[in-house]
């Protein structure tokens, strides 16, 4: 029987009722966390991701909240210490695209995918900062809390087209390396996944697509699209204390995306 690395710990995880957030909150799930699922409007999805961590032998429970409203937020992280307590670990996932060119682009959607992807993102681990600190230290990890940022590739790589978007990504980089330095010495870890390209809904069309797919492997040198488990897998160890002395990185899942591969043949 697999050990649970993480049993008894308390996790929000922010859009995780598909995608990559609904693989992480199922994969802690797994590992014995109890799990608020938290999603925006999809809340048949979020009941069956709790139904999965139930069956898993871990308790959840769904909650709506736009990332982006500090009320909504705030209301979250109240009904997370009334339903557990004290949080132990933060997974901002939820994220949005609404793609345009840049000249095309209108203020509304700059405003919602910053909003979303990057405020979000801040709101959510200040609140969760705040319960770290109240509770202090506990015997279930080695740290006082620990955050995870879910970002991008286009963190470091410019995407044409999604202008707002990429721009969040950088902003989850330097906002991730900030807190970290700023929380360390409080024992709290911060860090980010930056996934490639993953078969979730929202690029299904790629994907889904055999010739669309052979030019997407052009990009990516491992030669195979990912699947939302190979984040979660990699988040519910980042979260463990086999990573209790790691803060401040991003680690890039992403079958080699970020190495260039237009370079492997002198460019």
């Amino acid at each position: 029987m697999e050990i649970q690395k993480l049993k008894g710990q308390n996790a929000i995880v922010t859009g995780g009722n598909s995608g990559i957030g609904r693989a992480i909150a199922i994969e802690l799930g797994k590992q014995g966390v109890n799990v608020l699922v938290n999603y925006h409007s999809d809340k048949e999805g979020a009941d069956e991701v709790v139904g999965i961590i139930k069956q898993a032998g871990s308790d959840a429970f769904a909650c709506q909240a736009d990332v982006s409203s500090e009320e909504d937020v705030l209301a979250m992280f109240a009904g997370m210490k009334e339903k557990f307590g004290h949080i132990d670990i933060l997974i901002n996932n939820a994220g949005m695209q609404k793609d345009a060119p840049l000249h095309e682009m209108s203020l509304d959607d700059w405003q919602r995918v910053l909003g979303v992807n990057l405020t979000g993102q801040f709101l959510c681990a200040r609140e969760a900062v705040k319960q770290f600190l109240e509770r202090g230290m506990c015997d279930k990890s080695k740290a006082c809390g620990k955050i995870v940022c879910i970002s991008s590739v286009h963190d470091v790589i410019p995407w044409a087209g999604h202008v707002n978007y990429a721009t969040s990504k950088g902003g989850i980089l330097m906002m991730m390396k900030t807190m970290a330095q700023e929380l360390a010495p409080r024992k709290i870890r911060v860090n980010a996944i930056s996934p490639g390209a993953i078969k979730t809904s929202i690029n299904e069309e790629v994907w889904s697509d055999p010739q669309q797919a052979k030019d997407l492997l052009n990009i990516i040198p491992y030669k195979r699209i990912g699947e939302p488990e190979d984040i979660g897998k990699v988040a519910a160890w980042l979260v463990s204390d086999e990573a209790d002395y790691i803060t401040g990185t991003t680690i890039y899942v992403d079958g080699g995306m970020t190495l260039y591969p237009a370079f492997a043949d002198n460019g």
